[in-house]
């Protein structure tokens, strides 16, 4: 049966060669800096199991200690021409378009059928597994059809995740975040605090709230993962599940879109804000939250009302 600990291995097997590409890569300023990032992270994919949690925190206070001190960095240098680019997209039309579409496609195919056919995959990390294979058929796909040489792929994603930066790891580490909020009894204290403003048997108060909340929580922390722990310990259990009866499947699916919503609206969501600002090299790095404010203001108050219309 494949389980997740295959798209770990997997993931970090992909993180050990883009550090040792990157440790190779005498162009490089920070290649010693960058080596060491991504290999402390594959040490983790594989390994991390075997450490402990005290051997784990140590290794993410060293990727903290390499990203805070500015060692990772993009080498110059290593991008496609634009002609080069454009003829490229003229000769394979939409042929690329289908490689993109591969991985959806068989993460969704993959997720029903890990589901129907027992035995196969772990029923539970169905989705996860499919799309990690979806990667593969995509490569080997693009690999069969383009023939370029066979590192490429990898050099390219390793540049790409040099440029992006400690930012890579930024939603696994608020999620890790709100873990640890939610255990020191965070949503506890914030539900106590709520509970004062919200109006004694409001409903709508309470739905309110809890979609805000979400939204608030995520752009100070930067993840909506992180955020959810909190809220839901502070706002959607005691009140609007067991209080008032919620549905919970709809309190939470549709609490983590509001929290979403603010993952538009803050820098702390660094991955999805500020690294497209920086790799399209706008004028503004904040360029991209401006643009973004007024779909995500909207869509919060959408949310809002759908939760207080379809979960009691």
């Amino acid at each position: 049966m494949i389980t997740l600990e295959f798209v770990y291995i997997l993931a970090g097997l992909t993180f050990a060669i883009f550090a040792l590409l990157g440790l190779y890569d005498r162009t490089s300023p920070k290649r010693f800096g960058n080596a060491a990032f991504w290999g402390l992270l594959a040490v983790s994919m594989i390994v991390g199991d075997y450490l402990g949690d005290f051997g784990n925190g140590l290794l993410v206070l060293a990727l903290v200690a390499i990203a805070g001190t500015g060692q990772i960095c993009r080498a110059p240098g290593g991008d496609v021409p634009a002609d080069v680019q454009a003829e490229r997209a003229a000769r394979h039309g939409p042929f690329l378009l289908v490689v993109a579409l591969i991985i959806p496609a068989v993460a969704l195919a993959g997720t029903f059928l890990f589901k129907w056919v027992p035995g196969l995959a772990d029923p539970k990390q169905a989705t996860l597994i499919s799309l990690a294979i979806g990667v593969l058929i995509a490569l080997a796909v693009a690999m069969a059809r383009l023939r370029p040489a066979p590192l490429l792929p990898l050099q390219q994603g390793r540049r790409l995740l040099d440029a992006v930066g400690w930012a890579a790891i930024l939603p696994q580490m608020l999620a890790s975040l709100g873990a640890v909020f939610a255990l020191a009894g965070v949503g506890e204290v914030v539900g106590g605090l709520i509970g004062t403003a919200i109006p004694e048997g409001s409903l709508f108060g309470a739905t309110l709230a809890f979609g805000l909340g979400m939204a608030l929580f995520t752009m100070v922390m930067g993840n909506a993962f992180a955020a959810f722990p909190v809220m839901l310990a502070a706002v959607g259990m005691p009140l609007l599940i067991e209080q008032y009866g919620g549905n919970p499947a709809v309190i939470a699916a549709i609490g983590m879109l509001a929290g979403f919503c603010g993952t538009l609206m803050t820098p702390m969501a660094a991955n999805f804000n500020l690294v497209p600002a920086a790799l399209l090299e706008l004028k503004n790095p904040y360029g991209v939250i401006r643009a973004q404010v007024g779909t995500a203001l909207p869509l919060l108050a959408v949310n809002i009302l759908f939760i207080w219309l379809f979960a009691f």
